[in-house]
């Protein structure tokens, strides 16, 4: 059945459907202002149906008390006849996801301002006792001028509340869950930046650091698997962004951040960074410095330490530049002497002897008394000493050797 109207809502149009529900554009006639409807899904059993409300409302409790410029608006809540909604702002933009392929990472700029916006939404959720549990990139809404919504609190969980989620059932998109999620562990603050720090990574590299063929695989890859630096996937991320991701996406969580707002200021640390790198070389890449006092790498160093499994080398791709042997001759063969010992080792001490003999005196005719065949002849130029014309003809006979050497080996 067609719904034309929710409270006092009218429906202008579908936007979307999800598990959780449907959304609506809708007209709020009493402030004329657009806005988007949220409804539970009703096509469920009795059972299920009353799951769904109850943390419907949960998300519509504790999304209402939030006011963050990074978070999305809700304005009002509602039940008409057995159908429960929610009217939220409307949103112009769109959702991270679209903006992610594989291969093709963001600018590194701009995922680092992806990041530290969503980190400063969740660190003020989370001072206000409210866990997303579900941070991926479909609820991450890019609006105006760049502006970073997060969306959907559909699983939201106030620390506070009387529920309770029931033990071993997973909430939430494998490929982001935290360790703890899929262990079936209670999720806090801490999970919310595991899985900032996954979406980071993916945004940075064009990869998912944990990928798999099914929900088992990705999970074991969670829980065990240390993903390569983001640096040696794209050389464009900066060093510092390692020791963010690495910190993040520990696997213990008192190994990552203690709070989602430290996480705002390092990467906005690291932001301005690679702002500063590339307005003093916009031409070149270079490395950034080491980070000050205000960002210590020494607690995610040791995160970075790992083996990657042989299925994920293909990460990190090395070129291997085979170096030819470098040519030339020896140092043993710069010298007269050393010349003068090649011929005593190969038998050429007499021919060397003889050819030395057929040189002209500075002043003189040829001389007599020259073996037939062997009758070699410097011409007499100026400033040739006896020791020179030995030299060339010690030079000549090596090169001789040499030339025998290359064509009969």
């Amino acid at each position: 059945m067609e719904i034309r109207k929710l409270g006092r809502y009218e429906i202008a149009a579908e936007l979307g459907k999800g598990a959780m529900g449907t959304v609506y554009r809708a007209l709020d006639p009493m402030l004329n202002r657009t806005v988007a409807i949220k409804t539970i899904n009703m096509d469920l059993e009795q059972e299920e149906m009353a799951e769904y409300e109850a943390r419907f409302y949960v998300e519509a409790r504790a999304a209402g008390g939030l006011n963050h410029p990074n978070i999305v608006t809700i304005y009002d809540i509602g039940k008409s006849g057995n159908i429960a909604y929610m009217a939220m702002e409307l949103l112009e933009g769109r959702e991270l996801r679209t903006l992610l392929a594989p291969g093709r990472p963001l600018p590194v700029a701009q995922a680092i301002d992806i990041a530290a916006q969503a980190a400063e939404g969740l660190a003020y959720a989370h001072e206000h006792d409210v866990v997303h549990r579900d941070i991926k990139p479909a609820n991450l809404m890019i609006v105006r001028d760049g502006l970073v919504k997060i969306t959907d609190f559909g699983i939201a969980r106030m620390r506070s509340a009387e529920a309770r989620t029931q033990t071993g059932v997973v909430l939430g998109s494998p490929k982001y869950m935290s360790p703890e999620q899929v262990v079936g562990k209670r999720a806090d603050p801490r999970s919310d930046i595991f899985s900032l720090g996954v979406i980071l990574y993916e945004m940075a590299t064009g990869k998912v650091p944990f990928t798999g063929e099914d929900v088992s695989s990705i999970m074991f890859q969670i829980l065990n698997f240390a993903p390569p630096p983001p640096s040696s996937i794209n050389p464009e991320a900066p060093e510092m962004l390692d020791f963010i991701v690495a910190k993040a996406i520990a696997k213990s969580p008192p190994d990552r951040y203690s709070d989602a707002r430290e996480m705002a200021r390092d990467l906005r640390e690291c932001r301005s960074r690679v702002a500063a790198a590339a307005a003093s070389a916009p031409a070149t890449t270079l490395p950034l410095k080491p980070a000050p006092a205000s960002f210590d790498p020494a607690p995610a160093a040791g995160l970075m330490v790992g083996t990657s499994p042989s299925t994920r080398r293909t990460d990190v791709t090395l070129d291997t530049v085979e170096t030819a042997p470098a040519l030339g001759l020896s140092k043993a063969f710069d010298s007269l002497e050393a010349t003068l010992r090649l011929a005593a080792q190969t038998g050429m001490a007499q021919e060397l002897q003889d050819l030395a003999q057929t040189t002209v005196p500075l002043g003189e005719g040829p001389r007599t008394g020259v073996p037939q065949g062997r009758a070699f002849r410097f011409a007499s130029a100026p400033g040739w000493t006896p020791k020179d014309k030995l030299i060339f003809a010690a030079s000549v006979v090596a090169a001789a050797i040499v030339g025998a050497v290359i064509v009969f080996a």
